[in-house]
């Protein structure tokens, strides 16, 4: 008795993929560096047909050159600099998140406190940052407070927004069930303040970084306290333009490394749960 085709045919094997990404993420990455490409071509070719001298603009081709030939005095100041970046974004989010929580629990309390958080937000940070260095003896500490200043009201603000918008519904349910206003925190306004919080912190990891940046200009910190803003400044003052350009490629570089890093992990704690991580098909 013999099998009709296809009855008991044996199952192809599963493709492997070949692409460690998705398909639809190459557009993403391919059309920005393309763009990128192209932009960096125009400058050199710019720069060497009107035979522009270094010292005004130096073609992309020498920056390369300065950033490897100088990688090491410039890797050491931007250790200095990543030190109070990270540093003032770990205390933005712990004292964003405690008054966050803060104003969760009493409406008095972030109708007394939310203002100056504005105001803080609102005020230059080149402005006052003169003052704080003048008034905290150590230049460290100084410096943490001016990158503070700037990356704090994203996460404190995000995160009072996620905090008061949990589900009508569902904190109707916790109250019936006679939730503490501890677990309404802990299971329902904490985990729904969570996409905000992180998002939050997103945008407040570039802000540290300039926050830091700018103080550094202010304070003009040398020798073994050098962050990349003196290397900045040292080499305008020198007319080393190409080292200038290359300091500023390295913080924008920085920047971006901060940026994706963070998103990286807020795909990763949404993306099993929350709407705007999960995949859709269609």
């Amino acid at each position: 008795m013999t099998n009709r085709i296809g009855d008991d045919a044996p199952s192809p094997p599963p493709v492997r993929r070949v692409l460690f990404l998705p398909a639809e993420a190459w557009p993403k990455i391919l059309m920005p560096l393309l763009i990128g490409i192209l932009s960096l071509s125009v400058w050199e070719i710019a720069v060497r047909v009107n035979d522009v001298p270094h010292y005004v603009l130096p073609p992309p081709s020498v920056i390369w050159q300065t950033l490897l030939r100088d990688w090491h005095s410039l890797s050491v100041s931007l250790g200095i600099t990543l030190q109070i970046t990270f540093a003032a974004l770990a205390v933005a989010a712990g004292l964003g998140l405690a008054l966050a929580v803060l104003f969760a629990q009493s409406k008095w309390i972030e109708l007394s406190l939310f203002p100056y958080a504005v105001v803080l937000q609102v005020t230059p940070i080149v402005a006052i940052a003169p003052l704080i260095i003048i008034w905290v003896d150590d230049i460290r500490i100084a410096l943490l407070i001016c990158a503070w200043i700037v990356a704090f009201f994203p996460i404190l603000s995000n995160t009072t927004l996620g905090l008061n918008s949990a589900d009508h519904n569902l904190v109707d349910l916790f109250r019936l069930y006679r939730a503490s206003r501890f677990q309404q925190l802990v299971f329902l306004r904490l985990p729904s303040a969570l996409p905000l919080f992180l998002a939050g912190l997103r945008i407040s990891g570039g802000l540290a970084l300039i926050g830091a940046i700018v103080a550094e200009f202010v304070a003009g910190t040398g020798g073994r306290a050098s962050g990349l803003a003196y290397r900045i400044l040292e080499a305008g003052y020198q007319l080393q333009i190409p080292r200038m350009f290359a300091a500023l490629l390295l913080i924008c570089l920085t920047g971006i490394a901060i940026f994706l890093a963070l998103g990286l992990i807020q795909h990763l704690a949404l993306r099993h749960w929350h709407e705007s991580a999960l995949k859709r098909e269609g």
